[in-house]
């Protein structure tokens, strides 16, 4: 068995070896990079229809392996079709019987549909750029290999991020991905946290769990998890390390001081692309502290390579109330700064 889908293409015209018409050969085809349950169905009701539609196959399949018994000519259409069954389950996340029979057809027009999807949610929801600020900085992760995705809350820049990251992980152009923020308070202190580093460090990274249990299966999550294909790590152990073949996310970036964001992004190594994601209003360094984004962004923003994606209020896909929240904000804001500058003026 090869480590992934043992396909085994069959061509009459090119095989050397005639089989008698009636002759039962027997297959086994290993199901990889996917959920085997997602796969079979509820109860094994997709496989109850697959065996329906090929009745002069006999199918049995135990966790992910799929044994076969029948003549050539059938098992080659089984074959293929069950390759197409996997990539569609593989890409969409989920798979239903009207999907099974319009590819047995061979009129699964969904493959071919929405192409600007990045990547399909357990629900088989499209994750997709919503405004014009969010398919630039889609464009810029496809022409760059750093990218800033500076912008308010609710804007979707973390969420697709790692939309982006989980797509390359299925594309196989990235070995692994790794997420990491930086562990500070939002203003108050938690104190002394119970259990080993790993509890210690997760409500930290918890926002960045949620959206990786959106798009891959918890199995698989877990398993990818343990075997360090994704990793998620504070920012404080990232010193030392050289990050190449993966996509790296850096999350809550304005929390970073000038000494932790130059550490981090010379990480950088060969095939890697980095994303680093903050709100430069909401800022939790201690009083008087300059945020390692915004000098980071200063210093980057002619360098040739970076791109860097500033998203606004327009671009808010959470509650109505939100886009409301932050406009108000951002007015008072532009108030304040506006009185700071006519004392300025005053005084001198």
């Amino acid at each position: 068995m090869q480590k992934y889908f043992n396909y085994l293409r069959c061509d009459k015209q090119k095989s050397t070896t005639k089989l008698k018409k009636k002759e039962v050969i027997e297959k086994h085809i290993v199901l990889e990079d996917i959920d085997p349950v997602a796969f079979y169905g509820v109860a094994n009701s997709h496989l109850q229809m697959v065996r329906a539609l090929y009745p002069k196959l006999r199918i049995m399949a135990r966790n992910n392996v799929i044994r076969v018994l029948g003549d050539e000519e059938e098992m080659c259409a089984f074959e293929e079709n069950i390759e197409r069954m996997r990539r569609h389950l593989l890409r969409f996340n989920v798979i239903t019987e009207e999907d099974i029979l319009n590819i047995i057809k061979g009129e699964d027009n969904k493959a071919n549909a929405a192409k600007d999807v990045v990547v399909y949610s357990l629900a088989g929801k499209p994750i997709k750029s919503r405004s014009e600020n969010q398919q630039q900085l889609i464009d810029a992760y496809m022409k760059d290999d750093m990218i800033f995705a500076v912008g308010p809350a609710g804007t979707g820049k973390t969420y697709l991020s790692i939309a982006l990251a989980v797509k390359a992980l299925k594309e196989k152009t990235a070995k692994k991905i790794i997420l990491s923020r930086p562990a500070v308070e939002a203003g108050e202190k938690l104190g002394f946290l119970p259990g080993d580093m790993k509890d210690k460090i997760d409500p930290y990274l918890q926002p960045l769990y949620d959206a990786l249990e959106d798009m891959i299966p918890q199995v698989k999550l877990q398993d990818m998890m343990d075997k360090h294909i994704i990793q998620i790590a504070p920012l404080a152990f990232m010193r030392g390390r050289t990050l190449s073949d993966a996509v790296v996310i850096l999350d809550e970036a304005q929390n970073t001081t000038s000494a932790q964001i130059r550490m981090f992004l010379t990480r950088m190594g060969w095939n890697t692309k980095m994303i680093i994601t903050g709100d430069l209003t909401q800022v939790d360094l201690p009083k008087g502290q300059k945020s390692g984004l915004r000098e980071a962004i200063e210093t980057l923003k002619d360098v040739e390579g970076i791109s860097i994606v500033n998203l606004n209020g327009k671009d808010i896909v959470r509650h109505k109330l939100v886009t409301r929240i932050v406009n108000a904000f951002d007015e008072k804001d532009k108030e304040q700064e506006k009185k700071y500058k006519e004392q300025d003026i005053k005084t001198k």
